[in-house]
């Protein structure tokens, strides 16, 4: 049995495709955790055991966790919670409970590069996710915590900019090459994980797409995909809190937030080597085509 939260997710739906896809030839059963049902596909529903409500709550976690051999863990991203502390960590101690009281074997959780850099410490919303996943390591289940980039996917919030306007927005340099992963090869990698759970102890996987790219890069490949210029405009550390203040984020998101983007324009995602193992297959220029080229034309 392998438990999927966040199955409606950006990354969670796309871990249950593939999972329906491979589960039944390893004759796995899939169970979801999920706020509204309403929102999984019929075709879904029929083939998933439905566990409906927060994977936060205790007595939830303790429903769908019963007989569970694997489960697939992300923490939704809480705008308003009091502290970065509360929005992972606390939100997670009572699944962490669960992992133990229900003998769960195997846990693969959604997280972040920059563990053993200088800047792990202050890098905001990355700080707190290697936080939670210390706190999931430490109730002894096998772990792999996906250590992941920023996302080509991120673009998709922009689609208006890009499409209305030839830009695109981001806080780093514009010459900082930085890794990027496309959410499918993320959820390929933790599906993988999940059937195939010969694995034992903690550790990371880290994502890292085929190559390092700036956001220069990324403006010349969109550019040349959408047939259009584009291009790409710094916003600063200040706007972009200011921003997000604006749009109702409360104070301690906004400082994660903030507090991440510094630490990645200095390097956070610097410290793996792309190998055959971290590196995924999707290039950007692929991504551009299949998933942002469709999104700017509709």
């Amino acid at each position: 049995m392998i438990v999927i939260t966040t199955p409606t997710g950006n990354i969670g739906s796309q871990v249950l495709r593939v999972l329906l896809e491979g589960a039944p030839q390893h004759g796995e059963e899939l169970r979801v955790v999920v706020r509204d049902p309403a929102k999984l596909a019929d075709s879904v529903r029929e083939r998933v055991e439905v566990v409906s409500g927060s994977h936060g709550d205790p007595e939830i976690v303790d429903r769908a966790f019963a007989g569970a051999d694997a489960v697939f863990w992300v923490v939704p991203l809480d705008a308003q919670a009091p502290s970065l502390e509360i929005a992972y960590s606390g939100f997670t101690r009572a699944v962490a409970q669960a992992f133990t009281a229900h003998g769960v074997g195997h846990v693969v959780g959604v997280s972040a590069l920059g563990r053993g850099t200088a800047l792990a410490d202050r890098a905001g919303l990355v700080t707190a996710s290697l936080a939670m996943d210390d706190l999931i390591a430490g109730t002894g289940v096998a772990y792999r915590a996906l250590a992941l980039p920023s996302f080509m996917d991120n673009l998709l919030r922009e689609v208006g900019s890009i499409r209305d306007n030839g830009v695109f927005t981001d806080s780093v340099a514009a010459d900082r090459k930085a890794p990027s992963a496309a959410t499918r090869d993320i959820a390929a990698t933790a599906a993988g994980l999940l059937l195939d759970r010969s694995w034992t102890g903690t550790g990371s996987v880290p994502v890292l797409g085929p190559e390092d790219l700036s956001p220069n890069d990324m403006a010349r490949i969109m550019s040349e995909v959408l047939d259009r210029p584009v291009r790409y405009e710094r916003q600063s550390l200040e706007d972009l809190g200011a921003a997000l203040t604006g749009h109702g984020i409360g104070a301690a998101f906004v400082q994660g937030m903030v507090d991440m983007k510094r630490a990645k324009d200095e390097g956070l995602d610097d410290g793996v080597p792309r190998t055959a193992q971290t590196a995924s297959p999707t290039t950007f220029g692929q991504w551009c085509e299949q998933v942002l080229k469709p999104a700017v034309l509709a």
